[in-house]
């Protein structure tokens, strides 16, 4: 079982830890799952039990200038490892001018992911710098928790508005409650309310627009064409989770969506051209 990745361009380092960064402010703790072609961040949340879950897909050829990987058997070429994503950041924060950082699995004085960065120096002699981040490596019996959960049988798709406007309302009513009721349409309205004994405020998005499976039929996920665009779906949330995840947004995506299961769950997107992000908020019971 082994793992070894080096980035050498400057930009890639960049984006990755953007990446990384994103993750943290989302989980203290979460899978890695290294394939020949991906590396995966899961959060196997139990959706059910009112726990958040995430989902981040990175194809390793945009990011990597070298990469090797070996799983646990010739046949299972998978590694899954359970990693505090914070030091990690940390340690990538620390080496954004380095001439190559390279990413291994070690063992020091347990499971090691090692970035070990190469600075420009004015001599001869180079300088490398070192960061241990301890890592759990995670038995074969326990990797049927870490599929990918699939796209939702969802009510509405609706695309969102501008991640920066949003967080910026959120924030604003986090101060008057704790629970927020997203919804949305396939006309591609969305409101975002919050109701108490004392106040009721409702911020309104139109014309956002709905992706394209949200005219399809239900058959890969999407709404049925028999809903009336008119009609909202609903779910009432955790307005902490919510702004957890727009305070953590570093990724900066081309796209960005909602996918809402009527009372049940809010499943967000977002899609970059060399990573996606999928967020799953349970309804509050």
């Amino acid at each position: 079982m082994k793992f070894r990745g080096k980035i050498t361009d400057i930009a890639c380092l960049n984006h990755f830890t953007r990446v990384v960064t994103t993750i943290s402010k989302l989980t203290k703790t979460c899978v890695l799952r290294l394939t020949p072609d991906h590396l995966f961040f899961i959060l196997p949340g139990k959706v059910t039990n009112g726990g958040v879950g995430m989902w981040c897909q990175l194809l390793q050829a945009n990011f990597f200038q070298e990469y090797q990987m070996e799983g646990v058997t010739s046949e299972v070429q998978e590694i899954c490892l359970e990693v505090s994503p914070e030091p990690w950041s940390r340690a990538l924060k620390t080496v954004q001018s380095a001439k190559s950082v390279k990413l291994k699995l070690t063992r020091k004085h347990c499971a090691c992911l090692t970035v070990a960065a190469e600075l420009p120096t004015l001599s001869s002699v180079g300088r490398v710098v070192t960061h241990d981040v301890p890592v759990d490596v995670i038995p074969r019996r326990l990797w049927q928790e870490f599929q990918e959960a699939g796209v939702p049988d969802f009510d509405v798709s609706v695309y969102l508005p501008p991640l920066k406007t949003m967080k910026s309302v959120v924030d604003r009513m986090k101060n008057l409650s704790n629970f927020l009721v997203m919804e949305a349409n396939l006309n591609g309205d969305m409101n975002l309310k919050i109701q108490t004994d004392l106040v009721s405020v409702t911020t309104h998005f139109k014309d956002l627009g709905n992706p394209a499976w949200g005219d399809v039929s239900s058959q890969d996920g999407g709404p049925s064409q028999s809903r009336d665009p008119e009609v909202m779906a609903e779910v009432t949330v955790d307005i902490r989770k919510l702004q957890q995840f727009l305070m953590g947004q570093q990724v900066n995506p081309s796209k960005a969506l909602c996918n809402i299961v009527h009372q049940n769950v809010v499943h967000l997107v977002l899609l970059h051209e060399d990573v996606s992000l999928q967020y799953f908020i349970p309804a509050v019971a």
